[in-house]
């Protein structure tokens, strides 16, 4: 995912334990980085782009939940989020009962860039949490996060949205945060996978909600379309800057 990772565990009792825990978190968010990473040849994504068409790949079921997110959020946004580059996901059969993905048409060239940081997190968290961590605070670049319980001292976990001394700040308490943005003079400018324009910049969105695979995904939507998703649910929260 081309990114750096970072997990803080709360104080929760013997620091080696913990270390170990944290060692199993990170394990996951590397086999992330392994399977949907589009430039390495032997990632799912690769696999997927060089599939025959009608030819069906299994899946494990947590792969397939972040298919049938991606597909989900496609299909809300009305394409502005769209990890197909402009195909609304249409390519892609996707089989429930037999956790298999089915391509229609050739040379698909997923791009899960708007996603699976938010997913890699979603599945670490969930390691910390069966082995019953209670506090901690994991972020992917800095523009992913996701907060369990409350840091030492009680409080939600505080992110800093911009500048420290601008008070624009948010807390997560088993919630997660996802920034997307476009700024001026970038060489690879965002674009609006439905048209291809570029996004006017500079243009900042931050969505807080429940998990963050549909952060990640519904950022990415609210920064093409310029204003809060229409189908968003009523347990998220969108800021503009």
């Amino acid at each position: 995912m081309g990114t750096r990772f970072e997990l803080i565990l709360g104080d929760q009792g013997d620091p080696t334990w913990l270390r170990s825990i944290g060692e199993l978190a990170l394990e996951e968010i590397r086999w992330c980085h392994e399977r949907f990473n589009r430039f390495s040849s032997s990632s799912l994504l690769t696999h997927l782009r060089r599939s025959k068409p009608g030819s069906s790949v299994r899946v494990d079921r947590d792969t397939f939940a972040l298919m049938r997110s991606a597909r989900d959020v496609c299909h809300a946004s009305d394409g502005a989020f769209d990890p197909s580059g402009g195909r609304a996901m249409a390519d892609l059969d996707l089989d429930e009962d037999h956790s298999t993905i089915t391509l229609r048409g050739t040379g698909i060239a997923l791009d899960f860039g708007g996603i699976a940081k938010g997913f890699a997190l979603d599945r670490a968290a969930s390691v910390l949490r069966e082995h019953a961590v209670e506090s901690a605070f994991l972020h992917g670049g800095t523009s992913s996060a996701l907060g369990i319980g409350t840091q030492p001292g009680g409080a939600g976990w505080g992110v800093s949205l911009s500048e420290p001394r601008s008070g624009s700040n948010v807390f997560l308490q088993d919630q997660a945060l996802s920034v997307s943005a476009a700024w001026r003079d970038n060489p690879n400018p965002t674009r609006d996978p439905r048209t291809k324009a570029v996004i006017p910049a500079p243009r900042r969105v931050a969505v807080v909600g429940p998990t963050a695979t549909l952060a990640d995904a519904w950022s990415t939507a609210a920064l093409v379309l310029g204003t809060r998703p229409p189908n968003l649910g009523p347990e998220w929260s969108v800021s503009f800057a």
